[in-house]
This record gives structure tokens, C-alpha cells and sequence, in this order.
């Protein structure tokens, strides 16, 4: 119902009620069909239903199958580990999910206990949760609204809803009916909204929705949507069930060959599913939490707060930035940037000195300082004075000169202010009397101006037109002078036959840090979109000097544009629009939901309760730290600490380091897993006895995977991690060649670890097997130092560049030297010392797998450089 297009007599009609209010009986009815005043979570879990869902991940479920084999196998420690990742990843998520459903309770919290109303003629004060439609509701300053309410009864009263429309001035309301038309929520000036606060005056209402009815309540619902997965929960999950497959193939396989040669049945079982515990990544789980989380410490310290964990992956994915203007993009401080003054003016109309438009600016405001010499007042004329006191023009000393008498104060009707100072101090020769300053809008300064000026009004609409064009916000300056001081009632009489003097176009200006932001968006094929409430223009100047808007390609929509198009018309141009101008909080989910049906990750900044839902909805949601609501924080999944664009791109490149040493942790892992399997699946062929014992498969899978696997995590970015596109969403693990590099490298392997056996076992070597677990071992060491970077050599990224790799390496060293060594644990894991020169042919053919792999990012280096 559109209740601010309807009379006062309409709407009464409608409730079935009048100023006096409806009766307790009524209220009663009502109360029992309409339902509580109150927001509904109707999707709450249970602790328990949020516990289950951790551990129906397919990875997880996985691992559970694993940690049962081990169990059966015997290998208690393999378990417990297994269950310790399970149980931290598990609750991990559940604190997550739970942290996810306090955003209802932020709504919730946004509403008031009580609330006075008329009913039958009589104020009461009731629980707000009772309130009805057709209430008769009593506002005041300091109130929050209770309920979505149509005013009939004003008295300069002033509503705060940037929390539910993102607008930052108070809205004076009134109680008249609004011209036909489509009006956002900010403009609806005739009614109030659920949550929203009153910061002056006071005001009579109906009442027309309750709960979740209200705009409040429509944003609950809309965020009461389950959490979608992030690119890598849906990339590491179809790796799980590929995975899974592949191994259970190979497995039987091994088995059936092994006993087919005559292999003992039971070796061959324990060997086959050791072999599928060692292929199945374990610790995957665990290394990604450790990574999101040193992202999410790291990210903390550049004043990105993470809330979800997951984020700090799907940051390095996202395609597109859509940042809120005010604060994020611009330093949310309006600053004078040019102004006009009029030439050649009649003196006898002027009574300043010189710098007229200056002194103007001084003497015509409200701004006051505290005692730490801040500044005080409304943002556009705390921008005008501080450029005059820039230009040593202080109101304080203007005022002893020409004090002030009187002033008609601004309101949203009459869009100017005037202000009254004596003249008696002027020089001598000129007459004393009263000087009226005005300023305003400037078309309304155009139409009060003096006959002599009315010639040149073509002229100064040129002029403002100009200054509009660059994106300032224009204020025209005028000036009067009377005898005495007027009757103040009449303010048409009195704001007229004025000489303007000048104008003075003001504007936020974008932060420097964001151009070079913006710019590395772009490099990194990250594409910036605005979004603002501000006017066209502005949101076009803003644009083009922090290069958003850079061809004639890029599209600029403003909100009524973009809620006249179709679904699919919109659909057809949303990838080419890179600013939004004038738009509601709430057509950012539009936006949103747009984009993903272009397959793009988004990444959406917002602060008000009306972002909540798109911020909920986006991949990514940045609520603002400094000047965002509750609901929008607890909505969000990262929260910008300093309300800063240039925030976000550090993030993004945090996001991708994350991503990058993730696969770099799956390459090394699985390549590790490959060598395995391609030595024992090749070893009959060869004719060889099965060269590794069921416990060598899981220490391997323990310790040598684990240790440096994790210590990966601690890789520096690479140098061009900002020079290239971001991973399509659809892409899975093992593109850009990670599939191929695990076959070659892992073949690789498990035939360094044949030639060792074979070697060895020809040369009448009784310690081959020793010296085979040992090359594939070390052979994992040399492929970790190989992968830290995908296309650089080691030597050039340098070899200490990740000091908790080399301590990983160095332990991991020391412990399969004490394997070897240690008689105790030559007894447990069947394995011999090896002499010095068995050792040093060890090392030397484990050496040759870190070689090839260098070799490979020559070619690949050499590739790039012929193209």
C-alpha cells in the first residue's frame, strides 16, 4: 500500500481509526490477526542442527572413513590426529554459523520496549510489541520509532534513518500528501519507519505495519537465507569426490595385481588401503584453516576484521567491487573547491570591504568549535567556513565588525538561510544599517535577485551549470542592505531583490589511496564499480578522476534508470555499468543477484540496516567499522576497520596469496600421494617386490606431508599475484596445468624411487628399502622448495624468503634420520642404517626431482618470454 501517496481522511478510512485512537477491543482483534510487533527468526538452528551440518562436508565425511581405517589398521595416532582436524574444523564452522544468526538479534535489538499511543481518547504507554495498525501513536525527540507510521500531526520534527536508507542528514517530515510518483523509502517525507530515531521535534501517527510487515522486517526476511558456500568450500568438495574415486580405483587395482602375482592376500589389503589412507589429503582440511586464519591475523593488521573465515579465500576470487562513494571511495569530508565571484557589482549594493564572498561564507553559518578546536556543524557549511578561515577569515572577528542581529534559519522549503548584521562599524563615509547574507541552492538564489541583475541570470546558470558538470555540489551567496532590521514573519518579502556576489562549489573528494586502488583493480582484472546515493553528476566527476569511469563503454545507471529496466534487460548490461548513482540501499541486492547470474564473484561494501541483505547475499560482504549499523556488521563477513577502499584491494591480495598457497599445499601433497601410488603400482611390472611397508605409507603421509605441507601456508606472495586475472569461479583444482604437473612430477618420483630399488637390489644392497622410503621422502622435500613459486626459480624468490618452511624441512630431516639411525625405531618401522655412501647416492637421486621441476619453470618462463 502506497500509504504516502494517500490523504490523511484516505488512511483513516482505511484503519478504521481517527486521532483518538482505536479501542482495546479492537487493538486486541488486531493484535490476533496481524500477530506480535516484533522481528521473527524463523530459520533459527538448534546447537545441535548447527553441529551436524559441520560434519556433513564431503571432505569431512571422508576423513571420518579414514580415521575409522586407521583405527582398524591399528595406527591409533593416524586417528586421534584425524579426529583433532575433524573436531577444530567442526567447531570453527559452528561458531561461525552461530555468529551468522546474531544479525536477526541486531534487528531486533533496533526496536524500542515501549510506546506511548491514544486509544479511546486516552494516553498510554504499552509494550511496542502490542502496537497495532490503526494505533495512534505520540512521537518525540529521543524516541525510536516502534512501528512503520504515516504522520498527521508535525511540529519540526526530524528523523535520523541512516541506519534503513543510508541517507546521513536527518529527514524533516511533514504530514502532507506526496505528489504521484515512485519514491524511495528517504523520500517518503510524510511517514516514519521501524527503528529509525527522532533527533528533533515531535509528531502524531497512525500506525501502519507491525513486525515483519515493516521495511525492517522485509530486511529480516531477506536476510534469513542459508549461508552459500564460498569457491573454495564448492572446488575443494569436488576434489574430495574425484579424489575419493580415483583412489578406490587404484586401490582395488593394486590389490588384485598384487594377488594375481601371488603376493600374500593380507599384505596386499593392508597395503592397498594404507595406500588409500596416505592418497586421501588429511590434512587439507587443517592446512586451509591454518592458512584463512594467518590470512585473517595479517588482514587484521591492515584494518580488514575478519568474521568468517572463508572470506579471506573467496577476497583473492572476487571479480567485482561494488564500494559505497561516501567514506570508502572519498574521505567523506565536504572541501570547497572552487568558487565565482561576481565582477563589476553595483558598489552601492555592497557593504564589505573586499573578499566579499568570503566574508559571506564567514559570517553566514551555525559552526561553532569545541575546546579541542574541532569543528561543529552541519558538513556543507563546516566546508564553507573552514575555507574562509583558510583565507584568514574568521567569523569571530567578522562579528565584532558586523554582529549578528537575527537570521531565518534553512529548511528544506524555502532550501536557503539568512542571517542579519549591524553596519554601524563600517568606514566612514558609508551608512550604517543592516546587511542581509543569504545562501542556498542556487536556481532558488536566481529567482530573488535585484532587477539590475536579472539580465545575467543566463550568464550565472552557464556558470553554476559549469561547476555542477565537475561534480560540486553548488551554494549561491547574496547580499541585502536595509535601514532597519525587517519583520522576519514574512520571508518571501524579505529574501528578495537581492545582489548575488558568488558561488562556491563544493564536493567530497576522493581519497588518493583509492586512485592507486582503483588502479590496481584493474590490473588485477578486479572491476571497481560506485555505488551512490549522490546525484548523477557528482557520482560521474567522482568516477573519472579515480579512473572507474575510463571509456564510453562504461555505463552509468541512476535508481530510477535502473528500476525501470526488466530483470533481463538489466541482466544484458550489468557487467558493463561501473556507476550507480542515486540508488536505494535495498536495489543493491538487485545488483547482487545480477551479477551472479553472470557468474561473476562479488564483492559488496555497505553500512545501513537496508544493506544488510545484499551484504548477506554478495560473496563477500565489507561492512563499514566506523560509521556502519550492527545488523550490517553482523550480516557482513568482513568488516572494513578504516571505511577505506584501498582496505579492500589489500584484502583481495591477501585473498589470492591465501588461494595460491592453498594449491601450492595440494600440488605438494598429492604429488607426494602420486609418487606413491606409481611405485607401488609400477613395481610388479618391473618385477619388483612392493618397495614401501603399509607404516612407511603413513609416516609419509604424517610427517612428511604434514610438516612442510603446513609450513606453506607462511609463503610470501608472488610478485605478480596482482598482474592477473582472478580464477574463474567454475575452474577446478587441478587447471593451469596442476593436473598434469602431479602425473609427470609423481611418476617422476615413484621411478627415482624404483631406480633406487633396483639399484640397489642388483648391486646385492640389503638396505634397498631404507634407501627407497628414504628418496621419496627427501624427494617431497626437494618438490616443497621447487613449487613456492609457480614460474620463479627458488634461487631468485630467495631460499630463506619462508623461514618456517626451512624449519619445517630441517625437523622433518632430522626425523627420518633418526628412523633410519635410531635402533629403536629400526625395530618399529623395519628400517636400516644406511652407510655415508648410501646416503650420499640417497640424497643425490632425491636431488633429482627439485631439478626437473626448476627445469620446468625455465621452459614455461621461456615460453612467456617468446610470446
Amino acid at each position: 500500500m502506497n500509504w504516502h501517496l494517500l490523504s490523511i481522511t484516505e488512511i483513516a478510512e482505511l484503519l478504521k481509526s481517527n486521532p483518538s485512537g482505536i479501542s482495546n477491543s479492537i487493538a486486541l482483534q488486531r493484535l490476533s490477526e496481524y500477530g506480535k510487533n516484533e522481528i521473527e527468526d524463523k530459520r533459527k538452528k538448534t546447537i545441535l542442527q548447527m553441529i551436524l551440518h559441520q560434519l556433513t562436508d564431503f571432505m569431512i565425511l571422508v576423513l571420518i572413513v579414514v580415521a575409522i581405517v586407521s583405527g582398524i589398521l591399528g595406527d591409533l595416532t593416524d586417528t586421534i590426529i584425524i579426529l583433532a582436524i575433524i573436531v577444530i574444523n567442526a567447531a570453527v564452522g559452528f561458531i561461525q554459523e552461530y555468529r551468522s544468526e546474531k544479525a536477526i538479534e541486531a534487528l531486533k535489538n533496533m526496536a524500542p520496549s515501549f510506546a506511548r499511543v491514544v486509544r479511546e481518547g486516552s494516553t498510554l504507554e504499552i509494550t511496542a510489541t502490542e502496537l497495532v495498525p490503526g494505533d495512534v501513536v505520540l512521537l518525540e525527540a529521543g524516541n525510536i520509532i516502534p512501528a512503520d507510521v504515516r504522520f498527521f500531526e508535525t511540529h519540526q520534527i526530524k528523523v535520523d534513518e541512516s541506519a534503513l536508507t543510508g541517507e546521513s542528514h536527518n529527514v524533516e517530515k511533514n504530514c502532507n500528501i506526496l505528489p504521484k510518483g515512485d519514491y524511495s523509502l528517504g523520500d517518503r517525507i510524510n511517514m516514519g519507519f521501524k527503528g529509525t530515531h527522532i533527533t528533533n521535534g515531535r509528531g502524531i501517527a497512525y500506525v501502519m505495519a507491525t513486525g515483519m510487515n515493516t521495511e525492517l522486517g522485509l530486511i529480516a526476511k531477506m536476510i534469513q537465507t542459508d549461508e552459500k558456500s564460498t569457491p573454495l568450500q564448492r572446488r575443494l568438495t569436488a576434489f574430495g569426490k574425484r579424489l575419493s574415486v580415483i583412489v578406490l580405483f587404484i586401490c582395488t587395482v593394486i590389490f588384485v595385481i598384487g594377488w594375481w602375482r601371488g603376493e600374500d592376500a593380507l599384505t596386499m589389503l593392508l597395503t592397498s588401503i594404507s595406500l588409500a589412507v596416505a592418497a586421501i589429503p588429511e590434512a587439507l582440511p587443517a592446512l586451509v584453516t591454518i592458512a584463512l586464519a594467518f590470512g585473517a591475523k595479517r588482514l587484521a593488521k591492515s584494518n580488514a576484521l575478519i568474521r568468517k573465515l572463508p572470506a579471506v579465500e573467496t577476497l583473492g576470487s572476487v571479480t567485482y567491487i561494488c564500494s559505497d562513494k561516501t567514506g570508502t571511495l572519498t574521505l567523506n569530508k565536504m572541501t570547497v573547491q572552487e568558487t565565482y565571484e561576481i565582477p563589476n557589482r553595483d558598489s552601492s549594493s555592497t557593504f564589505l570591504e573586499n573578499s566579499v564572498l568570503l566574508d559571506a561564507m564567514a559570517l553566514n553559518n551555525d559552526v561553532s568549535k569545541d575546546r579541542n578546536e574541532k569543528w561543529l556543524g552541519d558538513s556543507t557549511e563546516v566546508a564553507l567556513v573552514q575555507f574562509a578561515f583558510e583565507k584568514n577569515k574568521e567569523r569571530t572577528d567578522l562579528e565584532k565588525k558586523f554582529p549578528r542581529v537575527a537570521e531565518i534559519p534553512f529548511d528544506s522549503t524555502r532550501k536557503c538561510m539568512t542571517t542579519f548584521h549591524k553596519t554601524e562599524n563600517l568606514n566612514a563615509g558609508q551608512a550604517g544599517g543592516i546587511m542581509a547574507i543569504t545562501k542556498g541552492a542556487v536556481e532558488i538564489i536566481l529567482e530573488k535577485l535585484v532587477e539590475s541583475q536579472k539580465s545575467l541570470i543566463p550568464e550565472l546558470e552557464s556558470k553554476a551549470n559549469e561547476m555542477a558538470e565537475k561534480g560540486y555540489r553548488v551554494i549561491g551567496y547574496a547580499v541585502k542592505k536595509m535601514d532597519t532590521l525587517p519583520e522576519l514573519q514574512d520571508f518571501d518579502a524579505v529574501e528578495s531583490g537581492l545582489t548575488l556576489i558568488g558561488f562556491a562549489g563544493i564536493i567530497d573528494p576522493p581519497r588518493e589511496e583509492a586512485k592507486q586502488a582503483v588502479a590496481e583493480c584493474k590490473q588485477a582484472r578486479t572491476i571497481p564499480v560506485m555505488i551512490t546515493g549522490d546525484h548523477k553528476l557528482t557520482a560521474i566527476a567522482i568516477a573519472k578522476q579515480l579512473g572507474i569511469l575510463t571509456s564510453k563503454e562504461d555505463l552509468v545507471l541512476s535508481g530510477p534508470e535502473l528500476a525501470a529496466l526488466t530483470e533481463s534487460q538489466f541482466d544484458d548490461i550489468v557487467e558493463r555499468v561501473r556507476v550507480y548513482a542515486r540508488v536505494n540501499p535495498e536495489q543493491k541486492l538487485k545488483i547482487v543477484n545480477a551479477l551472479h547470474d553472470r557468474g561473476q564473484i562479488v564483492a559488496m561494501t555497505g553500512d545501513g540496516v537496508n544493506d544488510a541483505p545484499a551484504l548477506k547475499n554478495a560473496d563477500i560482504g565489507i561492512a563499514m567499522g566506523i560509521n556502519g549499523t550492527e545488523v550490517s556488521k553482523e550480516a557482513s563477513h568482513m568488516i572494513l576497520l578504516d571505511d577505506n577502499f584501498a582496505t579492500i584491494v589489500v584484502a583481495v591480495k591477501h585473498g589470492r596469496k591465501v588461494f595460491d598457497n592453498i594449491l601450492k599445499f595440494i600440488k605438494y601433497i598429492m604429488t607426494g600421494n602420486s609418487g606413491e601410488i606409481w611405485a607401488i603400482f609400477l613395481a610388479p611390472f618391473f618385477l619388483l617386490p612392493i618397495p614401501l611397508l603399509a607404516i612407511h605409507i603413513l609416516w609419509i603421509n604424517l610427517v612428511t606431508d604434514g610438516l612442510p605441507g603446513l609450513a606453506l601456508a607462511s609463503e610470501p606472495a608472488e610478485a605478480n599475484i596482482m598482474r592477473r586475472p582472478p580464477r574463474k569461479p567454475k575452474e577446478n583444482i587441478f587447471s593451469h596445468g596442476m593436473g598434469k604437473h602431479i602425473l609427470w612430477v609423481g611418476l617422476l618420483m615413484g621411478i627415482t624411487t624404483l631406480g633406487i630399488q633396483y639399484w640397489a637390489i642388483n648391486s646385492g644392497d640389503t638396505h634397498w628399502q631404507t634407501m627407497a622410503f628414504t628418496v621419496l621422502c627427501f624427494s617431497q622435500m626437494g618438490h616443497v622448495m621447487a613449487i613456492r613459486s609457480e614460474r620463479e626459480s627458488l634461487f631468485k624468490i630467495g631460499v630463506f624468503s619462508n623461514k618456517p618452511l626451512l624449519a619445517a624441512l630441517f625437523l622433518t630431516v632430522v626425523l627420518q634420520l633418526i628412523l633410519i639411525y635410531s635402533p629403536f625405531f629400526n625395530g618399529v618401522f623395519k628400517t636400516q642404517p644406511l652407510t655415508i655412501y648410501e646416503l650420499a647416492i640417497t640424497l643425490a637421486v632425491s636431488s633429482i626431482v627439485f631439478w626437473a621441476v626448476e627445469i620446468e619453470k625455465w621452459v614455461k618462463r621461456l615460453k612467456t618470454k617468446n610470446k
